[in-house]
């Protein structure tokens, strides 16, 4: 069912000074800054040869992300992204073996403009997993 890792998420205090790190010291491209404010984040993303970090920011107090910004102050990794072929399928099959789809379970665009999901993190392991249409 899951193929590519798609990206490795990382929330950070500065957007900027994360931003600066990875294309300055490390040396890799990194985009633009885009506001979402329909998922309460701004993100930077870092391409890899074989994947991407996306770099998360709250976007406002009310931003899902503050409150592991607030225990977390330095920053760390959110959650892991696998692609998928058929979402729904996904879904559907992770659902019949009791696995949790955060929200009301229906995809919803994300920030490649690909339907998402996740999934809840006592189901993997203790780590949060979105799952991105192919």
């Amino acid at each position: 069912m899951i193929g590519r890792l798609n990206h490795v998420a990382i929330v950070v205090p500065s957007l900027e000074e994360a931003a600066n790190l990875y294309a300055g010291t490390l040396g890799a491209t990194v985009s633009e800054p885009v506001s979402m404010p329909e998922h309460g984040v701004t993100t930077v993303f870092v391409t890899l040869p074989n994947s991407k970090i996306e770099l998360l920011h709250p976007l406002g107090d009310d931003s899902p992300i503050q409150s592991f910004l607030s225990r977390h102050p330095s920053g760390g990794m959110h959650h892991l992204c696998y692609e998928v072929e058929d979402i729904y399928g996904a879904r559907d099959q992770l659902l019949e073996h009791g696995l949790t789809v955060l929200g009301d379970g229906e995809p919803r665009v994300g920030a490649h403009d690909k339907l998402v999901l996740f999934l809840h993190p006592r189901d993997m392991f203790g780590t949060l997993v979105e799952l991105e249409q192919a």
